[in-house]
């Protein structure tokens, strides 16, 4: 496989770091997760919503290998390092100042061996005024402003996924992929660290274009789109909702034309221009309403189809889960977990088939395997486990 030949040692907990190794698992790096014995990766305790699992853990997480150490005992210390020395990368999105008190912040590690590539994935980042700051995905969705452009005009929401988390996550798998580039090239590692903070302020780069060039801030319309109209949910003749997204002027006259049946609306001075038709959104969409309320599904459907206009069902999670184009590419597989077998989506990243699906590690599981590889006979590990430096699972 791709990465078949890295070996990744993480230091991670709940989501940002976690996605960005696990997507360098799903092509094929080795990844070791370094967790706390008794508790692990405290992600495994937010919910028991997956046969009685993390429904955040047995997605971050597949294909890796749990060591459960304690990394403050001068024993595990000793372990971690052992790990540090022969990765070719290492993750962590520890708390403030902790990677250093391990030894191995970036400057240690490339210090000993300048082809090593460490990666950080902060909250505010390590240095600046916000740096031991603790640093949440909503807390940085409410900072980036994007709670204030999200939801309602009266209320303002949040993303219903981790974005903040998802965006620094892909951030840091990009950063490592680009540095074992350029190590491949030139032999030099790298020191890569990225925030959540910094990473959603790039994916609201938007509307601070916007805001800082019309003076006035993106106002809030739920599913209508701020900028462009008509852009918004509308419910057809059967009560189904469905999402129309007009991008240009040609899309709008073919509209107008073949699903409205009412051309002249194209060249109407309220609505000749996309500036023209977001300041008379309200109007437009009391006219796009009452023609969809009026057609029944699969005939609305056939014809924006006609028209060539895009166009998406407003779906539940149920529906997703069902969704034609996920079955009709064959997007489903069946996972591993302590529980049984789950199905989850195959990485978007598709390199023809080049990835790897292999389960989730119980906390623990290949903790006795990872010390036999680094010499330590069976007895010195029992000896380890019974002082509470290591723990194995039952499925080692």
């Amino acid at each position: 496989m791709l990465l078949s030949d890295v070996t990744v040692l993480s230091l991670e907990h709940a989501v940002a770091a976690p996605f960005a190794t696990r997507q360098l698992a799903d092509l094929g790096a080795r990844v070791i997760k370094v967790e706390r014995p008794g508790s692990g990766d405290f992600a495994r305790q937010y919910d028991e919503s997956v046969n009685g699992e993390s429904s955040y853990f047995v997605w971050l997480n597949r294909s890796k290998e749990s060591v459960a150490l304690d990394v403050k005992s001068p024993e595990g210390r000793a372990i971690l390092h052992e790990l540090a020395d022969q990765a070719d990368v290492i993750v962590q999105n520890l708390g403030p100042g902790a990677a250093a008190r391990l030894g191995l912040s970036a400057t240690d590690v490339r210090a000993k061996d300048p082809r090593k590539i460490v990666a950080a994935v902060t909250g505010w980042g390590s240095d600046g005024p916000w740096a031991d700051r603790k640093a949440y995905d909503l807390l940085v969705q409410c900072e980036t402003g994007l709670v204030s452009l999200t939801g309602t005009p009266e209320t303002g929401v949040k993303a219903g996924v981790s974005i903040a988390d998802i965006a620094a996550g892909m951030y840091t798998f990009s950063g490592i992929l680009a540095a074992l580039y350029r190590r491949e090239v030139t032999g030099e590692g790298a020191t890569i660290e990225v925030s959540l903070f910094e990473a959603l302020a790039e994916w609201v780069g938007q509307p601070m274009h916007f805001t800082a060039g019309s003076g006035r801030q993106p106002g809030r319309f739920g599913a209508q789109h701020a900028t462009i109209a008509p852009y918004a949910p509308f419910t057809d003749g059967s009560g189904h909702d469905i999402l129309l997204a007009i991008q240009n002027e040609p899309e709008w006259a073919r509209f107008c034309e073949i699903v409205l049946e009412r051309p002249e609306l194209a060249n109407d001075r309220r609505f000749a221009s996309n500036t023209l038709r977001v300041a008379h959104r309200d109007e437009l969409t009391t006219i796009i309403a009452g023609r969809f309320a009026a057609v029944p599904t699969e005939n609305l459907e056939s014809k924006l189809r006609a028209a060539r206009v895009a166009f998406a069902g407003v779906n539940t999670v149920p529906e997703l889960l069902d969704h034609p184009v996920l079955r009709g590419r064959d997007r489903w597989r069946t996972v591993q977990t302590e529980a049984g077998g789950i199905e989850a989506l195959l990485p978007p990243l598709d390199f023809g088939g080049e990835v790897r699906m292999d389960p989730v590690p119980a906390l623990g599981q290949h903790t006795r395997r990872v010390l036999a590889e680094l010499g330590r006979e069976e007895s010195i590990i029992d000896k380890l486990e019974e002082c509470g430096v290591v723990q194995s699972s039952p499925r080692s």
